[in-house]
């Protein structure tokens, strides 16, 4: 079992950076896919991002690809988003989850509570 944390959402201007980070307990964090998913008010939940067992391959989401990096520390169990580029659209409630490899969330077994990112124009 996996326990997710999120952290380091905030208020950031149209076309600036933020990385959100994700702290998960458990010895067990390196055997899962990683992934990043937002979910913005009166909208379903848009899959961001993954990052597959250990690192070796990653997969983005059209809209972010190019400006969003995700990452992770299995050392210290951490998952990273690195968001640059900004834009109003961008704002949403970032969830991490833990699961297979898929844009789907529900693929996901595990999530955090979420952090919110809020974009100005």
């Amino acid at each position: 079992q996996v326990q997710l944390v999120e952290s380091g959402g905030g208020l950031v201007q149209t076309g600036g950076s933020l990385r959100v980070s994700c702290a998960a307990s458990g010895r067990t964090f390196a055997m899962y896919t990683m992934g990043w998913f937002r979910q913005a008010p009166g909208k379903g939940r848009e899959f961001v991002a993954y990052i597959s067992r250990y690192g070796g391959y990653t997969y983005y989401a059209a809209s972010v690809k190019g400006r969003f990096t995700i990452s992770r520390d299995d050392d210290r169990n951490m998952l990273y988003l690195q968001m640059n580029s900004l834009k109003p659209e961008d704002t949403a409630v970032y969830y991490c989850a833990a699961g297979t490899a898929s844009s789907s969330y529900k693929m996901y077994n595990y999530w955090g509570q979420g952090t919110q990112v809020t974009v100005s124009s």
